[in-house]
């Protein structure tokens, strides 16, 4: 059966991203990569590998989005305890997408999951349950 085995995020600011991931997610870093292409992280949470790039070129990033492309839409990251995560994205300055939340229904940290905003634009959508939980 096919794995996840990373997500890509494009970014501005690879060392501050990557430091955001560290902090809030505990994920460990296995490597910096710096090519004429690209420069960025390799981090992991045991089971799947993120990589945080900084792309150098318009060819490498995708003629359709450029080197001032970042993000992806959103991830999903399941947690021991929602409430204390919430606390650390706001402690790194991040707020929940309270639009999203709303629109969704969701009420706060009580909820199954919760939609956060993340550096570059990226959504995370929180959950201490997982996604079978509840409705996607």
């Amino acid at each position: 059966m096919p794995r996840i085995k990373h997500i890509a995020i494009a970014t501005q600011d690879a060392d501050k991203t990557a430091q955001f991931f560290q902090d809030v997610f505990g994920l460990r870093r296995l490597r910096t990569t710096e090519r004429d292409t690209h420069y960025g992280h390799i981090l992991t949470d045991g089971y799947i590998n993120l990589a945080i790039l900084d792309f150098k070129t318009n060819g490498a990033a995708g003629a359709d989005r450029g080197t001032g492309y970042s993000g992806i839409h959103h991830m999903g990251i399941e947690v021991e305890d929602l409430e204390g995560t919430a606390k650390k994205m706001a402690e790194a300055g991040q707020a929940p997408r309270q639009d999203i939340n709303d629109a969704l229904g969701v009420k706060g940290t009580a909820s199954h999951e919760f939609k956060w905003q993340a550096p570059d634009g990226v959504m995370l959508d929180i959950s201490a349950t997982g996604w079978d939980a509840g409705s996607a």
